[in-house]
Parts: C-alpha cells; structure tokens; sequence
C-alpha cells in the first residue's frame, strides 16, 4: 500500500525559506515522475513540479521557477521541496504526490493517483 507522508510545513515570515518533506514507502519509485502540488485557500490544487526518482531530473511550472528546488534522497526514500524567499501568497497546503506508473510526467492532478495528507504552510507579511 503506498504511502506519502508530507512533512515541514509551519508558519513563516515573508522572505524566509522551508523544506518540506515527504516520505514514501509502499512501492519501490523507481523510474517514476514524483510530483509537488499546492492547494490556497479557495483555489484549485496548482502544480508546482516533478522530479524522476531515479535520473533526479526536475521539471517546474513555469510561475514556480526560481525559488522552488525538488530534489530527493533515495536513501531516505524521502522527496524534499525546499522554498525559499517565502510570499504571503505561497500560503497554502503543499502536497506530493505519486503517478500508478513510472515514466509518466503529469502537470495535472488527474495524473496522479497516490496522495499525501498535505502540509500547511503560512506565510505571514
């Protein structure tokens, strides 16, 4: 049964940084496009980025790069999304999230079948 458990997430001033976590387990990831989702208060879950388990190859949308990095250690078998010179308007529940098969990039919550729980973030001004 696969697993994501989100991590890190708090309250933070504007311009400072976090990491969020997320472990998983259930599977092995191997080969698979793990992504990054976040939710604002009364908007739809947004795309944030992607990065292949296995290559470490990361792909952003385009209004996240810059100050978001998605990286992973296997080991751990833990993702990691590091933001930094936090907004107010980076509020939000951050997600990741899991395709049913490796290989696929998706930029839509549609392409993804596995969910964690979320973790909120709060950027204050």
């Amino acid at each position: 049964q696969v697993q994501l458990v989100e991590s890190g997430g708090g309250l933070v001033q504007a311009g400072g940084s976090l990491r969020l976590s997320c472990s998983a387990s259930g599977r092995t990831f191997s080969n698979y496009n793990m992504g990054w989702f976040r939710q604002a208060p009364g908007k739809e879950r947004e795309f944030v980025g992607t990065i292949n388990w296995s290559t470490g190859n990361t792909y952003y949308a385009d209004s996240m790069k810059g100050r978001f990095t998605i990286s992973r250690d296997n080991a751990k078998n833990t993702l990691y999304l590091q933001v930094n010179d936090l907004k107010p308007e980076d509020t939000a529940v951050y997600y990741c999230a899991a395709p049913n098969a490796p290989l696929r990039i998706g930029f839509t919550v549609g392409s993804y079948r596995y969910w964690g729980q979320g973790t909120q973030v709060t950027v204050s001004s």
